[in-house]
């Protein structure tokens, strides 16, 4: 029997553009089905598909619209076989006429592509499910990442991963959650949840907790193309833009926070010359963006990017605004009060009315129980006592914020500066 002839690259093209296309694509048959994981099945499915038939074929003009009507054709075809088939048509009987398409080629509404992925992006955000399981599932259907990806991302076994994934798309439907973006003051408060999990994944990015990497630079892309891709959606939501500044400014610094071999280089130390001043300017548009639909007080991740333009701002550490910082800090912290806020006023106050102002503010939160295994608060109030000339002690708080340091740069980092300290 002949061989059939197969498209060059054809399989490469399948992989790209379903990674790239996956999340619209799991988004807009989720619309259909309800149901997440069935939704991730279907998307699958079409992706099955495409590797029989492209590099057979031929790859499709439009490759995209292609795997989104396949997986749309599966789910119109399962809610058909469902059982009480009568009830569920009417429940999504408008979706059907919208969505099913005739033929394979032709493109999806682009307006109805965005609806629902921002759907998507409040359901795997939904508060129903735990931190963990908020961040793994929306980094695999918003990300895009494999659950090999995600564990290596956060230094956690597969099974882990896997299972929370699966505990995730679990819950979503034992407890019915809709597939939907909610209105009124239940959208603000799932707003945040969704803001918090993309921030969570930056800062593991930005800061990895452990290991042997400060940076985890691919995690910090995925937030910050979440990010984007949610201000697109949701353009008159101050804190979303809000958000996109703050990370696009964090990130601006990631080429000069590791030395050549890796170990972290302090602000103070940075060469500012390395930043990068495109992303300081998407950060600044942002936040021009964040101000102009805002109807009240800045939000915390709008103050918090004005705190990051303080420092984008300065041509030296020495030029930086600390009062301008100290009072941003104040204020954030009664729009967000938390003891991580209180510790990094109390730096911003130390450099601008000095150390002994700042170490006051420290030693009050030393019985916080939420800084009880912090290593940063012995590590800023180490640095305090180094610059008011008390070495021993200044080496001692270095000292125990090394033993609480879980990343390995980190801990390496502390204890050279507690033996620097004399």
């Amino acid at each position: 029997m002949e061989q059939q002839p197969t498209v060059p690259g054809a399989v490469e093209t399948v992989e790209t553009v379903f990674r790239i296309e996956s999340p619209r694509i799991i988004a807009g048959v989720a619309r259909i089905v309800r149901d997440v994981g069935i939704a991730e099945e279907l998307a699958q499915d079409a992706l099955v598909a495409a590797l029989e038939q492209w590099p057979r074929d031929g790859v499709p003009d439009n490759p995209g619209a292609w795997l989104t009507a396949a997986a749309k054709h599966r789910a119109i075809d399962l809610v058909r076989r469902r059982e009480r088939y009568a009830r569920k048509l009417e429940e999504v009987g408008r979706d059907l006429s919208v969505t099913a398409p005739h033929h394979l080629d032709e493109p999806a509404d682009p307006d109805d592509i965005d609806d629902d992925l921002l759907r998507l992006v409040f359901t795997a955000c939904h508060p129903v499910l735990s931190a963990e399981a908020r961040i793994a599932l929306t980094l695999r259907l918003l990300g895009g990442l494999t659950t090999p990806e995600i564990a290596r991302a956060f230094l956690a076994p597969e099974a882990t991963v896997a299972q929370r994934i699966v505990r995730a798309k679990r819950t979503l439907a034992t407890k019915g959650v809709a597939f939907e973006v909610p209105y009124g003051p239940e959208r603000e408060a799932r707003l945040g949840s969704v803001l918090e999990v993309i921030y969570l994944i930056f800062n593991e990015g930005y800061a990895a907790t452990e290991g042997d990497d400060l940076l985890r630079p691919a995690l910090c892309e995925d937030a910050l193309r979440l990010a984007r891709v949610l201000a697109e959606l949701m353009p008159k939501e101050p804190e979303v833009h809000g958000l996109v500044a703050l990370l696009e400014i964090q990130e601006s610094r990631a080429a000069a926070r590791t030395g050549p071999s890796g170990e972290p280089v302090l602000l103070k130390d940075q060469n500012r010359r390395r930043w990068n001043r495109m992303l300081i300017r998407r950060g600044f548009a942002a936040l021009g963006r964040a101000n102009a639909v805002a109807t009240g007080g800045p939000g915390p991740y709008a103050l918090q990017a004005a705190i990051a333009a303080c420092h984008a701002q300065a041509y030296t550490y020495e030029d930086t605004d600390w009062g301008r910082i100290a009072t941003l800090y104040g204020l954030l912290a009664v729009r967000s009060p938390s003891p991580v806020v209180e510790l990094n006023r109390a730096v911003a106050v130390s450099m601008a009315e000095g150390p002994e102002a700042g170490l006051a503010l420290v030693d009050a939160l030393a019985e916080e129980p939420a800084l009880r295994d912090y290593h940063l608060l012995p590590s800023v109030r180490g640095d305090l006592l180094a610059r008011l000339g008390r070495t021993a002690q200044a080496r001692a708080e270095f000292e125990r914020a090394a033993a609480l340091a879980r990343n390995e740069r980190e801990r390496a980092l502390l204890l050279d500066r507690a033996r620097s300290s004399g």
